[in-house]
């Protein structure tokens, strides 16, 4: 008579599946940042989106060619006015680039033109004559309030970056005083979002030159 073992269930291998399935316990969330914390963290962003704000190359101008004309912050009787008339000429650069605009006609071609109280008056209007396709209606490309608004504000903006430049600050202010030194600080921060608070209230349809033209 022979005896037979009976078969072995194998618990130890669901036991070890239901050990595998208990979820690891949550870890704790980070503490949320402090009021200083956020007002720091908000303000280095509005000012680093400034730069998106300004008419195309005059930023690049502005962080290239202030090093040579300052001097590096060393400027003299030569170089001291010489910077005034740069950042003047800068600051009607961005003031006049926010007039402009461009459109894409239906064949893909892009017009650029100056907005006038009329309409637009395009650069290359011999061109967009002959083009197949048609010119749209140029009146409706006009001047409005949020352009004049818009061109102000952007001549703001350049002028607070060129605040916050170290050769620009050190040509005119080599050895600024305490408070001037605070004027310096605290000034541009405030114009940085008091600006991108002007122009998230008032946007702008105009694609201007060197933007990526929607139609």
């Amino acid at each position: 008579m022979s005896l037979r073992a009976r078969p072995v269930t194998a618990l130890s291998s669901s036991d070890d599946e239901e050990e595998n399935e208990i979820p690891d316990s949550p870890k704790p969330p980070p503490p949320p940042p402090t009021m200083s914390q956020w007002a720091i963290s908000q303000t280095l962003a509005s000012t680093a989106q400034l730069a998106n704000l300004l008419p195309t190359g005059t930023l690049l101008a502005l962080q290239t060619v202030t090093p040579i004309f300052t001097n590096h912050g060393s400027c003299d009787a030569v170089t001291r006015p010489l910077t005034a008339i740069l950042l003047v000429f800068l600051t009607a650069a961005c003031f006049l680039a926010s007039f402009t605009d461009s459109f894409k006609s239906s064949d893909g071609q892009v017009f650029y033109g100056f907005a006038t109280f009329k309409g637009m008056w395009l650069f290359d209007y011999q061109t967009a004559a002959a083009s197949t396709s048609g010119l749209p209606d140029l009146r409706k490309y006009k001047l409005t309030a949020v352009d004049w608004i818009h061109a102000f504000v952007s001549a703001f903006v350049l002028l607070t970056l060129a605040m916050r430049d170290r050769s620009v600050v050190s040509c005119f202010y080599p050895r600024p005083s305490h408070e001037v030194q605070e004027v310096l600080d605290i000034v541009p921060l405030g114009l940085s979002l008091g600006c991108s608070l002007v122009f998230v209230i008032f946007p702008s349809k105009r694609h201007g030159i060197g933007y990526p033209v929607s139609h």
